[in-house]
C-alpha cells in the first residue's frame, strides 16, 4: 500500500488506561510498520518532558501539549505557548471560582498539592474513569513529578489542566475565555454535576493543526494519513486524518465520529488494525 502517516495518541490508545507500558504487539506492529516504510507519530496532549519516554520505542516525529509544540526528525515545527498574561488571568480566575490546576511547560509541571488531594480524593470514589483521570491516578500511585507552582517563574506554558467541583466553577473562566481556549473536559465517575477534570487548549492550535504541519513538512497528503485515538481530545486529529480510528475503551462520542473501531488497546487493538490495513 501507499505509504503512511500514523499518528497515535497515547493515554487510552497505545497505553491502556492509566498504563505505563505499551502492550508488546504494539510494540511489534509499530516496528513492523516502519521497517515497512511507513512513519509513526505520538500525538498527544502530553507535553515534551511526559512523552520522551515513548520517543525510544523509534518514533519519527511527534504532536505535543495537543498540537502547541510539533517535532518531526530533528526538526521542532511548531511551537506556540500561551501568552504571559492568558496564563496569568486563567490562573487568577480558576483560583476565584475554586478550581485548581496545574501548569505544563515544555520540560515540566507545575501544580499545587490542592490539586493533587482533589484528584486523589475524587478519583478513589469515582468508578470508572476517563483515560485521562486514569492517568492521573496512576501517576499519583506511582509518585508524580508535579513541581510546586512557587516553582514557576514564567517559563512558556503550552497547556492548563485542571479540576474543578462542578461545571458551575468554569461558568466564568469560560465567559472570559472560551473565544481563545477550548475547554476540552469530562466529568470524573458517572454522577451528572460533579467533578469536572479538563484542560484548556489554544484555539490557535490542535492535533489537527499539528499534522498538517508534519504533512506539510514532508510533503505528504493528508487522505495518506491515519490517526488513532480514544477521547473527545482527538477529535482534531481524527476530523483532518485520512483514515480515524477508535478504540474500543473509547468514548461513544469518538466512536460516532470516527471512520473504524479497532479491539481496546488491552486488546491488541493497534496490532490487528494494523493488519486490517495492510500496513504490517
Amino acid at each position: 500500500m501507499e505509504k503512511k502517516l500514523i499518528f497515535l495518541d497515547v493515554d487510552g490508545t497505545l497505553l491502556p488506561p492509566g498504563g505505563m507500558t505499551v502492550p508488546d504487539s504494539a510494540v511489534q506492529a509499530m516496528r513492523q510498520a516502519r521497517a515497512n516504510g511507513h512513519k509513526l507519530f505520538l500525538c498527544t496532549g502530553r507535553n515534551l518532558r511526559m512523552t520522551k519516554p515513548l520517543l525510544a520505542y523509534g518514533f519519527d516525529g511527534f504532536v505535543c501539549s495537543a498540537g502547541g509544540y510539533v517535532g518531526c526528525g530533528d526538526q521542532i515545527l511548531v511551537d506556540i505557548p500561551m501568552e504571559p498574561e492568558q496564563v496569568k488571568g486563567l490562573r487568577e480566575v480558576l483560583e476565584k471560582n475554586g478550581v485548581e490546576c496545574t501548569l505544563e511547560v515544555r520540560d515540566e509541571t507545575y501544580g499545587g498539592i490542592q490539586m493533587i488531594e482533589r484528584f486523589a480524593r475524587n478519583l478513589d470514589r469515582a468508578g470508572v474513569l476517563n483515560s485521562e483521570a486514569e492517568r492521573w491516578k496512576k501517576m499519583m500511585e506511582f509518585g508524580m513529578t508535579i513541581r510546586p507552582l512557587s516553582d514557576y517563574h514564567g517559563e512558556p506554558v503550552y497547556k492548563i489542566v485542571y479540576i474543578a467541583p462542578g461545571e458551575s466553577a468554569l461558568e466564568e473562566p469560560k465567559r472570559l475565555y472560551e473565544d481563545r481556549f477550548i475547554f476540552c473536559e469530562s466529568t470524573i465517575g458517572e454522577r451528572p454535576g460533579g467533578i469536572v477534570n479538563g484542560e484548556l487548549i489554544n484555539r490557535k492550535f490542535n492535533k489537527g493543526t499539528g499534522i498538517r504541519a508534519i504533512c506539510d513538512h514532508l510533503g505528504v497528503p493528508l487522505s495518506d494519513t491515519i490517526g488513532f485515538g480514544d477521547s473527545d481530545n482527538d477529535l482534531q486529529m481524527t476530523e483532518v486524518v485520512g483514515i480515524s480510528y477508535c478504540m474500543a475503551n473509547g468514548s461513544d462520542h469518538l466512536k460516532q465520529l470516527c471512520d473504524r473501531i479497532c479491539p481496546a488497546v488491552t486488546e491488541d487493538g493497534i496490532a490487528k488494525a494494523f493488519q486490517e490495513l495492510g500496513i504490517i
